[in-house]
């Protein structure tokens, strides 16, 4: 589940859903390839939110499954480029304050300061789990003049 709150100003609640399959995502520690493992999930909901520019939002991310997910937010050319590291080096390490890693039965998250106006988008990128359509869309409007 994913709760983002504008802080001190509204709030939005999510779910992550729940389903089996097949997928690649994280492999044995010592080898650099993906390996075919049971899938559990394949979207955020709510798979969109807006914000206004300058706003902080606060997004939790409830993880009601059985696997490990994250929450990473970037530009469609990051996550691309992030996935397709996921995949090559399923067992990397990474900690950056735009993403948030969430055990299941976890709750994390992420506050941030959208400071630049356009659309957006956020991902779990465990090998396999962007491929299949975890993502979502932010719209960052531009602030309007208050008078």
């Amino acid at each position: 589940m994913i709760a983002s709150t504008l802080l001190n100003r509204r709030a939005l609640m999510a779910a992550l859903s729940a389903y089996a399959g097949a997928a690649l995502a994280h492999g044995d520690a010592g080898h650099n390839k993906a390996v075919a493992v049971k899938k559990e999930q394949k979207e955020f909901t709510p798979d969109h939110f807006d914000v206004r520019l300058g706003e902080t939002v606060k997004i939790f991310v409830i993880n009601g499954g059985k696997m490990l997910h994250e929450f990473v937010l970037g530009t469609k050319k990051e996550l691309d480029e992030h996935a397709a590291l996921m995949i090559k080096f399923p067992t990397m390490e990474h900690d950056e304050p735009h993403m948030a890693h969430v055990p299941s039965g976890k709750t994390g998250g992420i506050i941030w300061n959208f400071n630049r106006a356009g659309d957006f988008d956020f991902a779990c990128l465990i090998a396999g789990h962007y491929q299949a359509g975890m993502v979502g869309k932010v719209r960052v409007a531009a602030a309007t003049a208050q008078g």
